[in-house]
C-alpha cells in the first residue's frame, strides 16, 4: 500500500510542471489594470494582492515539497550524532592497612647489685660499739653502710698495740635465710693467712689462720665477711666472732656480735 502511494505521488510530480512566469504576470496585470482606480486603495483590496501573494509562494512551497517527497521517499532525519558518553571514575577505596600489633613481652629481673668492697685502709674508722678487750687485743664487729637488701658484710676490726705471733680469726654469720657466700677479705697481706669458708652448725664459718713463721705488726686491722640473704633487712644479732692471738707476754682472746 505505501509503494502504491509512493509511486503516484512520484507519477504526479513528474508530470506537474507549474509555470511561475505565467502566475506572476498574471498578478501584475491584475494589480496593473487601468480600469481600476488605486486613488484611495482600499483595506480590502491590499488584503486581497497579499493573499494572492502568498497562494502564490504557498503552491510553490508545496509542489516542490511534493516533489522532493516523491523523489526520495519518506524523507529522513538528519542524524544526530551521539554525544559521547564521559565514564566516570570509578572510586574504588584503598583499605588502610590496620597497625600491626607487636606484643612486647617485658620479663622483670630481679638484678642483685654487685657486692661493694670497703676499701682496705690501714687506718679504718674504729666504731664506737660493741667493744671487748683483752690484753694487748681490741676488737669490734659492726654490718658494713654499704649493705643491701640483697648482700651483707660483715666487718671485724682488730686492734693489737703488739706484734702478734700467731693468730686465729672467726666470723660465724647466722642461717637467716639464703645466706650464701660471696667473698672475704683483710687488710693484712693475704699470702700471710690460710682462710677458710664453710657452712657448720646453721651458719656460715669465715676463718683466718696466721701462718708459722709470720707476724701481725702492731696496729688496727679488718677482716671481712660478704654474702648474699633472702631479700630484706636482715638481723645480724646471732652473728658472732672470735679471735685469739699470742704475743711476747701471752695468749689474748676477744669475742662479741655485730651492731649495725
Amino acid at each position: 500500500m505505501n509503494e502504491e502511494i509512493s509511486r503516484r505521488l512520484r507519477e504526479a510530480a513528474e508530470a506537474h510542471e507549474p509555470n511561475r512566469a505565467r502566475i506572476l504576470a498574471r498578478v501584475e496585470r491584475g494589480a496593473a489594470d487601468p480600469t481600476v482606480r488605486h486613488r484611495t486603495p482600499s483595506i480590502a483590496r491590499s488584503w486581497q494582492q497579499a493573499a494572492i501573494v502568498g497562494l502564490v509562494a504557498a503552491a510553490t512551497l508545496a509542489t516542490g515539497g511534493l516533489a522532493v517527497a516523491a523523489i526520495g521517499g519518506t524523507p529522513s532525519l538528519p542524524a544526530v550524532a551521539p554525544t559521547p558518553t564521559v565514564p566516570h571514575p570509578i572510586a574504588t577505596s584503598t583499605p588502610t592497612p590496620s597497625p600491626r600489633t607487636t606484643r612486647t613481652t617485658s620479663t622483670a629481673t630481679a638484678t642483685r647489685p654487685a657486692p661493694t668492697t670497703t676499701p682496705r685502709s690501714p687506718h679504718p674508722t674504729p666504731p664506737t660499739t660493741s667493744r671487748f678487750q683483752n690484753g694487748p687485743l681490741w676488737s669490734q664487729g659492726s654490718i658494713d653502710a654499704h649493705s643491701t637488701i640483697y648482700w651483707a658484710q660483715n666487718n671485724l676490726t682488730l686492734k693489737t698495740t703488739q706484734p702478734l705471733t700467731s693468730l686465729t680469726v672467726e666470723l660465724r654469720i647466722a642461717q637467716t635465710g639464703d645466706v650464701r657466700t660471696t667473698g672475704y677479705w683483710q687488710t693484712l697481706p693475704s699470702e700471710d693467712f690460710t682462710v677458710t669458708v664453710q657452712e657448720t652448725g646453721g651458719a656460715l664459718l669465715y676463718r683466718w689462720l696466721l701462718m708459722p713463721g709470720r707476724t701481725v705488726p702492731a696496729g688496727q686491722h679488718v677482716f671481712a665477711a660478704q654474702y648474699n640473704h633472702a631479700t630484706g633487712t636482715r638481723n645480724p644479732k646471732r652473728d658472732t666472732y672470735y679471735a685469739q692471738a699470742r704475743t711476747s707476754a701471752g695468749p689474748s682472746t676477744v669475742r662479741g656480735g655485730f651492731t649495725q
